[in-house]
């Protein structure tokens, strides 16, 4: 057992000053508040909660800033796609390793310290099977072992370009499964996460679009106790198409027609009807809100004052990973619903009228929640019990996933309480995470991962092949 010492914590009651939290093996073994540090503890300024990042595609790192250039004609998401399915051509397995944990370091230096990874590139360049199908779910289950961040792999099942079945188009071959193929996938997912401590397993139908309502209930089923993520309403085009399709909206439609529940978490949902926002929230799933890549994509701004008030739950995640930051992700989040409603601290309520605690706190239930480490989530479809970790919250058994934060940084000079967390997210300057424990084991100290330079150089090594 090893014991850490802070000057302030926030813990599930509030803010707490001069806290003790020993760990053994992994999990937070106890807690103590108001105590003197012992000369055998570590001793740090202050603690938060890690972070969960509820939807990432960890391979898009790589392509970060290569499509800021204008097109022969206007550019909006479906350009975008089409660039990234060029990009994706020319990673290959290793290539593919060395870039998820360049990710996955940079998640952890910035206060992430669970991902949950849409894994929809599962093929080789040529869009055959590799002769071991979960080939490319083993590279990033080994880079999230390499970097030490909590895993919950999301296979994605891709069969369709658009609704009514369509055949796939040449750009996503790389992505398409049927169903008995998927399933394989899914097996050996289990199998790649097996090393990992505390890694879990769940399914992600990519969207509406890209499966049919049988191929929806069979990945569902591959997953009773596991999390589901699913792409929807993202792009008004998409929400065209399946008004044409089935007469409903995205969302409409999985809410009258899938089991959407507490394990769900739907990805962007931007464009939705105040009955559908109601409807969501009340469901019980996660809305997954990328509002970075959102703004960078040009999707437009998710209704999140109206899905709060109705109880919604949300989560933050990196997506594109344009830039990867709880913070920015939070900011950009309260950002948006500023501009649109011409008002000030938007989000804040009457139980926080810090706007920076409710982002917080509400990012860190609800991402627990999404990637199936609260409540009575499951390792895998395989039924395995996994303990509690109740919304996320630093408490007795939930797994020891510590930030400390900067106390020299200039922006939280003289800040207690919620301010850190106003400061932190709205007057951060630069990397003011200090230290980040995963699982009990320190893997950033001072703002660094501890194998940044290897890890590093790597990348830098794989992006100067790939792009020559």
């Amino acid at each position: 057992m090893k014991s850490l010492w802070f000057r302030s914590a926030l813990l599930e009651k509030g803010w707490a000053e001069r806290v003790r939290i020993s760990i053994d093996a992994g999990l937070v073994a106890r807690i103590e508040a108001d105590v003197s540090a012992e000369p055998a503890d570590e001793q740090h300024a202050i603690a938060v909660p890690g972070v969960s990042n509820v939807h990432s595609h960890a391979f898009q790192r790589a392509m970060a800033g290569l499509a800021e250039i204008a097109g022969p004609r206007a550019d909006n998401f479906w350009t975008w796609r089409e660039a990234m399915y060029r990009f994706v051509d020319a990673i290959g397995p290793e290539q593919l390793e060395a870039i998820t944990a360049f990710a996955y370091m940079e998640m952890l230096e910035s206060g992430f310290t669970r991902v949950g990874e849409f894994h929809y590139v599962h093929h080789d360049p040529e869009g055959q099977p590799y002769t071991h199908r979960g080939e490319l779910a083993d590279r990033v289950a080994t880079a999230a072992l390499d970097t030490g961040i909590g895993l919950t792999l999301l296979p994605v099942m891709y069969a369709h370009s658009n609704f009514s079945g369509l055949p796939p188009t040449h750009g996503q071959r790389r992505f398409i499964n049927n169903v008995e193929g998927f399933a394989r996938i899914v097996e050996d997912g289990l199998a790649a996460i097996g090393p990992l401590s505390d890694a879990m397993l769940g399914v992600a139908p990519h969207s509406l679009r890209a499966v049919t309502p049988q191929e929806l209930k069979a990945v569902i089923a591959l997953a009773p106790n596991g999390p589901v993520h699913i792409h929807a309403a993202e792009q008004l085009k998409e929400v065209e198409d399946c008004l044409d399709w089935c007469n409903q909206r995205p969302v409409e439609w999985l809410l009258d027609h899938a089991p959407v529940d507490e394990r769900w978490c739907i990805v962007h949902a931007t464009h939705i009807t105040p009955e559908e926002t109601h409807r969501l929230a009340a469901s019980g799933a996660v809305a997954g809100l990328c509002p970075v890549t959102e703004a960078n994509l040009g999707d437009g701004v998710f209704p999140t004052p109206a899905f709060l008030e109705a109880g919604g739950a949300f989560g933050v995640g990196s997506d594109s990973n344009i830039l990867i930051s709880p913070t920015e992700e939070l900011r950009m989040l309260e950002y948006a619903q500023r501009l649109e409603h011409r008002s000030r601290n938007v989000l804040a309520s009457s139980t926080h009228r810090s706007t920076g605690r409710r982002l917080f706190e509400g990012a860190l239930l609800g991402g627990s929640r999404a990637l199936g480490v609260s409540g009575r989530a499951r390792r895998s479809h395989a039924r395995e019990e996994l303990s509690a970790n109740n919304g996320g919250w630093l408490r007795v058994g939930a797994s020891a996933d510590i930030v400390s934060l900067d106390a020299e940084s200039a922006s939280l000079a003289g800040r207690r309480g919620d301010e850190i967390l106003d400061s932190w997210i709205f007057a951060g300057r630069g990397n003011m995470v200090e230290s980040v424990w995963r699982h009990g084991k320190k893997v950033v100290a001072g703002g660094r991962h501890v194998d940044h330079e290897r890890i590093t150089v790597r990348y830098r090594n794989v992006l100067t092949k790939l792009l020559g």
